[in-house]
């Protein structure tokens, strides 16, 4: 028995539009989509090539949760994108020339080549920087969010993690506080059936994460992760609730990892059907699919915005490779914060 609410799909382009998406929003969210995929697609070759150390982290399959939810912020709202969210970070503005940076390591990514290949955030673009314990981040959501209502600004804060995650106790903490003091958060739970490999029916008892929501006292909903327009619309409510004074809202997208947890996993724990089940409904076909169907966007206009996205990434693959690496005199630079740097220095 489920207390969430179930979301209904995306439904055709005249739905779209009631949502507040025009055909020129809906064409750039598959621009959107395809950057992103691109993107991990030559990271993946970057890594095969020697070129990025440690291991490898994609979100393929989580495209549509990624940009769908990004794309509902607002420009002075925050978030907290994990591993699987590169398409957050797109959205919000990182070029993807840096991200390649990123992964291997370069002076012109995020972090400056100061920490894990899927470990950046853009302060400056309203997105935090993950650390390998996932829900880590969502009581720091949770504190951005409650300085939001201190300080009576209309801003918004976007807390990710995962079912893996869910069974941990920052989860919990962080949404009864959020709960109590009503706070601008939306908590955004990407279930991917698995736990690295261990599947829903090991982690949880509840037909769905977004019951859970209703013991705190906040709404849980439950959307088809794969349907972006769906996503969107669900996020856009949810955002714009919390900025109205509406509380939390826990949003459990339901989608799925289309390969292993990273590069060094098979994935051969999912049963071989499953993962055929899922590229059914692989989130950019089946977005392609609906814009053929729905809004008029036929083979040529696909391949054209699919051709030049694939040049502009060729191109910031290129402008990636020539950023140097940093130097190892400025390690430790930006670690440290400098007591007369600060604004209210605590020695004064």
């Amino acid at each position: 028995m489920t207390s969430a609410r179930e979301a209904e799909p995306g439904g055709s382009l005249s739905e779209a539009q009631a949502a507040g998406l025009d055909r020129e929003d809906l064409l750039d969210i598959y621009r959107l989509m395809l950057v992103t995929r691109g993107i991990e697609e030559r990271g993946q070759l970057l890594y095969k090539q020697g070129k990025i150390p440690g291991s490898f982290y994609t979100g393929r399959g989580n495209e549509g949760s990624a940009v769908g939810v990004a794309r509902a912020m607002g420009p002075d709202d925050v978030g907290t994108p994990l591993h699987r969210h590169v398409g957050v970070h797109v959205v919000r503005g990182v070029e993807p020339w840096r991200i390649f940076a990123q992964f291997m390591g370069r002076q012109d990514g995020p972090t400056r080549g100061r920490d894990g290949n899927v470990h950046f955030g853009d302060l400056a673009l309203g997105t935090i920087a993950l650390s390998s314990h996932l829900p880590s981040t969502m009581p720091v959501a949770v504190g951005c969010a409650l300085a939001f209502r201190i300080q009576q600004q209309p801003r918004v804060a976007v807390a990710w993690y995962g079912d893996g995650s869910a069974q941990r106790g920052d989860v919990h903490e962080s949404m009864n506080l959020a709960a109590v003091r009503q706070l601008p958060v939306v908590f955004v739970c990407d279930n991917n059936h698995y736990a690295y490999s261990t599947p829903n029916r090991l982690e949880y008892a509840v037909e769905h994460l977004a019951d859970r929501a209703a013991a705190y006292g906040f709404e849980g909903v439950v959307v088809d992760g794969t349907d972006v327009v769906a996503v969107h619309r669900e996020a856009r409510r949810a955002i714009e609730k919390a900025r109205a004074g509406g509380g939390p809202t826990l949003l459990e997208s339901v989608t799925m990892r289309l390969e292993g947890h990273a590069v060094h996993d098979d994935a051969s724990y999912v049963p071989h059907e499953l993962l055929a089940e899922y590229a059914k409904n692989d989130p950019v076909d089946r977005f392609r699919r609906w814009l053929a169907a729905e809004a008029g966007v036929g083979e040529d206009e696909q391949q054209a915005l699919a051709a030049a996205v694939r040049h502009a990434l060729d191109e910031a693959l290129h402008r990636a490779e020539a950023s140097p690496l940093p130097d190892p005199a400025t390690l430790l630079d930006g670690v440290y914060a400098l007591p007369d740097a600060l604004d209210a220095p605590h020695h004064r």
